[in-house]
């Protein structure tokens, strides 16, 4: 009986002398209790399946344009290079550089409709991202009965760079303490990109700031 009762001693000073391990915090552990979440959004777009995949998609037809654009610039240059073998009062040179003339000029509208196209393109794939980010956001916020949502860059300032620097001074949150939703709003996304099931852009005014 002694030797049970001393066990029972020794593992009841344990229990209360140890502590239990703590699990880590959740980054959004604090949002619903002080009403208040940030967003690190250029995060969430750099690691956004849906996002990654469109753009990357894009570079992919960006770089087979430049490929044949280069190919017709080369063109071009390989006739001016022809022009130079003959005097400039011959006629093989003012054909030459007549249709060296044309070709630029068609080459320069031809380049520019491409490149505002890609832009168009672009802008397009990051104002839909963008939008599908704030339902998420929205839907979260209400789910969680936060009452702002801030947008906040989470990167560490590199002291080996100005830029850098200066943009961590005009950070607008200064500190954050568990109230960091990016992760979850960036799991929600790839959710329902994962389940073919995007976001639909919602007419509400943004939370976003």
């Amino acid at each position: 009986m002694r030797t049970l009762l001393l066990t029972a001693i020794v593992f009841g000073l344990a229990a209360t002398t140890i502590p239990a391990l703590a699990q880590p915090a959740s980054p959004s552990a604090n949002a619903s209790r002080f009403g208040i979440g940030v967003v690190d959004v250029s995060y969430v777009f750099k690691k956004y399946s849906r996002f990654t995949t469109a753009m990357d998609g894009m570079k992919k037809e960006m770089q087979k344009a430049e490929a044949e654009l280069k190919g017709e610039r080369d063109g071009i240059q390989a006739k001016e290079e022809e022009a130079k073998r003959f005097n400039e009062s011959a006629p093989e040179f003012i054909k030459l550089e007549e249709e060296t003339v044309r070709l630029k000029a068609d080459f320069n509208i031809k380049a520019g409709r491409i490149r505002k196209e890609f832009l168009e393109r672009e802008a397009k794939v990051y104002y839909q991202t963008y939008m599908e980010v704030i339902q998420v956001v929205q839907s979260y916020a209400q789910q969680r009965e936060l009452g702002l949502v801030l947008r906040f860059n989470g990167d560490p300032i590199d002291p080996n760079r100005r830029e850098a620097i200066l943009q961590g001074i005009n950070k607008v949150v200064v500190h954050q303490n568990g109230i960091d939703i990016t992760p979850d709003v960036l799991a929600l996304l790839n959710r329902d990109n994962a389940i073919g099931n995007a976001p639909t852009a919602s007419s509400r005014q943004p939370v976003i700031r």
